[in-house]
């Protein structure tokens, strides 16, 4: 029983080494790896990411912590804002990103059809608004449960599970911008060499009242 012990415990042991040397990999060379969206968080910062009222279409309702945005079936009387998306059901995200490395999740287990990214600051908010990176917007959709990244043309994405919280990173400098499944951990997609210019902030969308809610998760900040 003892050697039983014995070799359990050096079995651990061996595997806990492993699982480091492995982060280490990973943290000398997070740039080109998909994997262990935990471990990236390590490099990058979380964002306090609530949504901004003053952009928001007059069919989604925010939540009083503004981290919930739900679509409302009939039409609310907000104030004629510039900043107001008319045409798509849309609403970003109050911060606004000018460089560095940040991250924020989405819970979107409550949601049968949404859009989740990032898009430039001085983007068409009225009229034909097509989401694409030439004009500024790097997003990914799920519709029709199928999940797509909005390039042009599309390119549709495969997932394992359906996920139920997404994890995007935001590396300014890099122009790049990653999309992880936190359900399973799993990478979802990568728009790289991205040309960024300005500021930089969230996009949700929803489609109906079919389409449910999303809900920014609070940030935990690792404090060991």
């Amino acid at each position: 029983m003892k050697r039983d012990k014995s070799s359990l415990k050096e079995e651990n042991q061996k595997l806990r080494e492993e699982i480091e040397e492995r982060k280490t990999k990973f943290l000398n060379n997070w740039q080109n790896a998909f994997l262990y969206p935990d471990w990236r968080k390590e490099i990058f910062q979380p964002g306090e990411v609530l949504l901004d009222a003053d952009t928001a279409h007059c069919n989604l309702i925010l939540s009083e912590d503004r981290r919930c945005v739900t679509w409302g079936e009939n039409p609310q009387e907000l104030p004629d804002n510039p900043q107001r998306f008319h045409s798509l059901p849309c609403v970003l995200g109050q911060q606004h990103f000018t460089s560095g490395r940040h991250y924020w999740e989405v819970e979107v287990d409550e949601s049968r059809a949404w859009d989740l990214g990032l898009c430039r600051d001085k983007i068409m908010r009225q009229g034909r608004v097509v989401i694409k990176p030439e004009d500024g917007f790097w997003v990914i959709r799920f519709y029709k449960d199928e999940y797509w990244a909005l390039t042009a043309p599309e390119t549709k994405l495969t997932l394992r599970n359906r996920t139920t919280r997404v994890c995007i990173f935001l590396e300014y400098e890099r122009g790049c911008i990653s999309f992880y499944d936190m359900t399973d951990h799993s990478h979802i997609h990568t728009f790289s060499q991205c040309s960024f210019s300005g500021s930089l902030r969230p996009l949700f969308r929803l489609w109906s009242s079919d389409s449910g809610q999303l809900r920014i998760c609070p940030v935990h900040i690792n404090t060991n």
